[in-house]
């Protein structure tokens, strides 16, 4: 672990508390630059960088899903898999109510409500992942496993 002058991100507080093994990587943050800007930044294949989706269903219930940087969620088959009507993205707002998290720095540790946790399935065979940590431009580096452990995340098989 990193003993960095940023600040410490609930995220990075709940690693810190898990003993998660992990290491920050701050990074110039652009508006609209997504996790490929996060990739190009630290060399990586975008594949690597996840991404951390406050999404709700057809009841406006919210839970997050994390997905490779360089695949989208197919939200019908989410859908499908959650037995609901329809998912879709929650507004800006409204994820910053549920996790306490500004889009572009939503991380799926440390959120301000209790959120279930869906993760592409292939995610969890990675050898490391980058995740934002909690701010924009700040993610750390991990183990799928330590997610696991940390999250009990739901695996699916949603990447389109």
């Amino acid at each position: 672990m990193t003993k960095d002058k940023s600040p410490v991100t609930s995220a990075v507080r709940v690693l810190r508390e898990s003993r998660v093994d992990f290491i920050e990587h701050p990074y110039k943050y652009e508006e609209g630059g997504g996790t490929e800007t996060a990739a190009q930044a630290f060399g990586v294949d975008e594949h690597l960088v996840i991404k951390t989706l406050v999404m709700e269903d057809d009841q406006s219930t919210p839970f997050i899903v994390l997905m490779h940087g360089d695949k989208q969620v197919s939200t019908k088959t989410l859908a499908r898999v959650m037995d609901v009507k329809s998912v879709t993205p929650c507004d800006p707002y409204v994820a910053l109510k549920h996790t306490g998290y500004m889009v572009g720095g939503i991380s799926p540790f440390g959120t301000k409500k209790h959120l279930p946790v869906y993760v592409e399935e292939t995610i969890l065979s990675l050898p490391r992942i980058f995740i934002n940590a909690g701010r924009r431009g700040l993610l750390v580096e991990m183990s799928p496993a330590d997610l696991a452990k940390v999250l009990k995340p739901i695996p699916v098989n949603v990447a389109r």
